[in-house]
């Protein structure tokens, strides 16, 4: 931090943009993530490391980058400087977390990531170069989550920042873990709506939204009653966001989204629009579920046959209104609120980026 001389006034604050610089923010948290990573492959602890920060490069490159910025808005609710550094720091400390949950999830539902990695095995025989690959995805999560706490320390926090943040962290980190448990799935029962539910409060919703919006707004120095209006508002977001994420995984539009309108039928993922689909299902169109969700040679047909089933039972419009109501519920808990108007600002885009997303 630069001094003031007593005979030189300070030059004017810069005026908060309009409309929020999302864009700035995002570009702030990956230049961080990248200057560390950087330090990571210049000074490995061994050569085998460079090629793995090679990979994870690729990994986050596309990612939607939401708590990081979910993390800059707790951060100006709380009145934060927009261009403080340390929130940036913080914020790619998240989005490695949140590269260490998916890449362990990847481990859990079998997606591509341990099939690149297997590759870099050194032999002829498939078998163990698949075993390699599934072995090295774990590590590889494994170093995300260590190096998501390393970034985090050298952010240049101080301890007063540390001890806020750190009660919201823990809760993070073990909410994340029991959400990827109750997410294993296991047999069709009745109580499967409701695991669904607390899975995605627990693992994408509150890790998503709610919880890097409380660590900004710690880190700022925002006490109990602003973290309890992060939950207020943070949460029906971040339950509206994965909503659209698990409809967007079926009825997406993969040229649009980036992603297969496979991947979660074949891994037979519960998520809530699967399980509403299941509770209103016919026994003849639960037999078709019980046949194909989760086939891992799931074809376009057999997916077109899903999908009509969850069209027919209501379960998609269902998912759609809920979409909606959240994130009526999140605007009206930022509208009851008294915060800076950056932040204001802020946190209606963020709504908007949330759960408008298109097909």
């Amino acid at each position: 931090m630069s001094t003031r001389l007593a005979d030189v006034s300070a030059p004017p604050r810069p005026r908060a943009p309009a409309e929020p610089d999302f864009g700035r923010a995002r570009a702030e948290a990956e230049s961080a993530l990248g200057e560390f990573l950087d330090a990571q492959a210049r000074d490995p602890a061994d050569d085998c490391l460079p090629p793995l920060v090679d990979v994870l490069r690729e990994f986050v490159r596309d990612g939607t980058w939401l708590r990081p910025l979910c993390c800059h808005c707790g951060w100006l609710a709380a009145g934060g400087d927009p261009a403080g550094d340390a929130v940036a720091r913080v914020g790619a400390a998240l989005e490695l977390f949140h590269s260490f949950a998916l890449i362990h999830a990847d481990v859990l539902d079998g997606s591509d990531l341990h099939r690149r990695l297997a590759g870099r095995y050194h032999g002829h025989d498939a078998e163990a170069a698949a075993r390699f690959g599934a072995h090295a995805v774990i590590l590889l999560g494994d170093l995300c989550l260590v190096w998501a706490d390393e970034l985090l320390l050298t952010a240049g926090l101080g301890e007063d920042d540390l001890r806020r943040v750190a009660p919201v962290l823990h809760a993070m980190r073990s909410e994340v873990l029991a959400g990827q448990y109750l997410d294993l799935g296991g047999e069709w029962t009745e109580d499967v709506l409701d695991r669904s539910w607390r899975a995605l409060r627990l693992t994408s919703a509150g890790s998503t939204v709610e919880r890097p919006l409380q660590i900004g707004a710690a880190l700022a120095g925002g006490g109990p009653d602003l973290l309890r209006w992060c939950t207020a508002y943070g949460r029906p977001l971040g339950e509206a966001f994965q909503l659209r994420d698990d409809l967007l995984g079926v009825f997406g539009d993969p040229g649009t989204t980036g992603e297969s309108v496979l991947d979660d039928l074949r891994r037979g993922k519960r998520t809530v629009l699967m399980a509403l689909t299941w509770r209103r299902a016919r026994p003849g169109q639960r037999e078709l579920i019980r046949t194909l969700h989760g086939d891992p040679e799931l074809g376009e047909d057999g997916a077109a046959r899903l999908r009509d089933v969850i069209t027919e039972t209501g379960a998609e419009h269902a998912v759609g209104e809920l979409i909606e109501a959240r994130a009526r519920e999140a605007l009206a808990a930022l509208e009851a609120a008294e915060l800076p108007a950056p932040a204001r600002r802020a946190c209606a885009e963020l709504v908007r980026l949330a759960t408008r997303r298109t097909p």
